[in-house]
């Protein structure tokens, strides 16, 4: 029998948000996502929408700055350990991103839902295969610090269907696709199998989920009578001025649905 108790899509996504035990979310997004793809969730009937808060999340890792964490080399143990933590970390937030998404905003169309569930349910899988890697290395999630700057886009975006596609899944979850072939190539050269299939098969498929925030903010603007470069290109200068980095991965990028001006102008903007 699934986890989950409501029947109604939203309230199941609030349920899952406010899980603070990661192994518990990661049940109740599996279960949700199947009762989801077995049609036994709706959106009958009214669910209050809560004004965004903290997200349920366990009271460890000590949330930092990121200019706090420390810079650790892949040569060592402690290093490859340091970064499977922080890639958990990530995936942890993705979780609670994506269920907000499927919360917040009402009123999409179904296949909307669609896609966000199924990302929840992805980002539920990536985060349990980087527990199990940490536990090869003995530790577990929250032995760590993490930084504290993850759910402040999320904060910053829950006023707009629009702003939310455009910035976390173009920006947030697209900055994985610059730097994962990186980490990649530097964990080929110590010899880390294992981590680099974990991270492949993340990064396959995090291109699909930038697909989906591209096409979700592409309806959106269609729906606001508005030009998608040129609205991406304001809400970068407006919320990200200063803050974006390059290089960008074009291939990744250009396969999650930016276009070639689109790539143009972010590297006009980290010029």
């Amino acid at each position: 029998m699934p986890a989950i108790a409501p029947t109604n899509l939203f309230a199941v996504a609030q349920q899952c948000l406010a899980e603070a035990v990661p192994q518990r979310k990661v049940e109740l997004t599996r279960d949700a996502a199947a009762a989801f793809a077995a049609r036994q969730l709706d959106r009958a009937g009214a669910v209050p929408l809560i004004p965004i808060g903290e997200p349920g999340r366990p009271s460890r890792p000590t949330l930092v700055a990121p200019r706090e964490l420390a810079q650790r080399g892949l040569g060592s143990q402690a290093g490859r350990a340091a970064l499977v933590h922080a890639v958990a970390h990530i995936e942890f937030n993705a979780i609670n991103l994506a269920w907000d998404a499927v919360y917040r905003f009402r009123d999409m169309p179904d296949a909307f839902y669609a896609d966000w569930v199924s990302v929840a349910n992805d980002e539920a899988r990536h985060f349990s295969l980087l527990v199990r890697r940490l536990a090869d290395f003995g530790l577990s999630y929250g032995d760590l610090p993490a930084h504290d700057g993850l759910w402040d886009m999320a904060r910053r975006t829950a006023h707009s269907c629009l702003e939310r596609m455009a910035l976390v899944p173009r920006v947030l979850e697209a900055r994985g696709l610059d730097v994962t072939p990186g980490m990649i190539q530097r964990l080929r050269g110590v010899g880390d199998v294992a981590t680099i299939a974990i991270l492949e098969q993340i990064l396959a498929e995090e291109v699909g989920h930038v697909a989906a925030g591209t096409r979700w903010f592409g309806w959106c603007c269609a729906q606001a009578g508005v030009d998608p470069g040129d609205t991406f290109e304001h809400l970068l200068q407006y919320y990200c001025r200063g803050a974006l980095k390059g290089p960008f991965n074009r291939r990744d990028r250009l396969a999650a649905g930016f276009t070639p001006r689109e790539l143009d102008r972010l590297d006009s903007l980290v010029a």
